[in-house]
């Protein structure tokens, strides 16, 4: 056993119960080996599980020494931009659909945990966005994103006119349905539908993809991860900023939308012998090898 992760914090789903079974069955074959377990207080409440301690999301980040999340990408992009400031590695198990972050089959997890935390595993640091969206003088809202950030029209379905700005500098104006600012991670997400490119994750970078633009000639840029990026709503009917999906504010005409990337990084863990490119072969359909 590693005693680098004695205290282990378990996370599952926020809306069901599908993971219960896996979550009892992982939290007591990590006790039967003598590590503390924890569960976030909402995976306790939703599974009925109240014979382990629970602690919310951010109390957990500051007891245990790894959380292991099961569920399936969003689950982990929730829980990374909650516990991003902690410095709590994260091991994502999946049950969910694609599995790009969450790459531990549930099926098979408990040898591949065991493994892991014996000092079989694979570490990456990914990094997040954060954002601020500025109302004149002051700041009505500011999170963090792990995928993206995404200001685009709301209910009314109308274009929306916005200005971009990258450290200060002036790049475009555009009629669109909106604009993706995306991190490594988040580029095969959201920012891919809409003509992205993708990025490696270990990239420091982020990438500004226009949503359906009014003029053709509007295509993606990558620009350094350094950057900070100003989004200003100049005409809108209706508009929001949407954070990985998941949080929305919405967008009142003059309201700024700053982007820089977040102080701290997201450590993931992987499966020993985690090979990027496989995921993308895997997740993508792209062809094998040529015999």
């Amino acid at each position: 056993m590693s005693h680098d992760f004695k205290r282990i914090g378990i996370v599952g789903k926020y809306h069901g119960s599908s993971c219960s079974g896996a979550i009892r069955r992982l939290a007591e074959h990590l006790a039967a080996r003598g590590h503390e377990v924890m569960l976030a207080a909402h995976t306790a409440e939703v599974c009925r599980i109240y014979e382990l301690p629970s602690a919310t999301l951010h109390e957990l980040g500051r007891r245990v020494d790894l959380a292991v999340v099961i569920g399936g990408d969003g689950t982990l992009l929730n829980v990374a931009r909650n516990l991003v400031d902690h410095g709590v590695p994260l091991i994502g198990v999946n049950q969910g659909r694609l599995g790009f972050l969450a790459d531990v089959p549930v099926d098979g997890m408990l040898p591949i945990l065991d493994r892991m935390l014996a000092g079989a595993y694979v570490a990456e640091e990914r990094i997040l966005l954060t954002a601020r969206v500025e109302r004149g003088e002051a700041v009505h809202r500011s999170t963090h994103a792990f995928n993206d950030v995404v200001v685009s029209k709301s209910t009314l379905g109308r274009l929306i006119e916005f200005e971009v700005y990258v450290d200060d500098q002036f790049v475009y104006s555009q009629r669109a349905d909106g604009m993706v600012v995306s991190t490594p991670t988040g580029s095969t997400a959201y920012a891919l539908s809409a003509g992205g490119p993708i990025l490696h994750p270990t990239l420091e970078a982020f990438v500004l993809i226009p949503i359906c633009p009014h003029t053709l000639s509007a295509r993606p840029i990558a620009v350094n991860s350094s950057s900070e990026i100003e989004i200003n709503l100049i005409h809108a009917h209706d508009a929001r900023v949407h954070f990985d999906g998941q949080e929305h504010a919405d967008l009142e005409l003059g309201d700024r939308v700053v982007i820089r990337r977040a102080v701290n990084t997201v450590r993931l863990l992987h499966p020993q012998g985690h090979n990027y490119y496989d995921t993308l072969r895997q997740k993508l359909h792209w062809g094998e090898k040529l015999s």
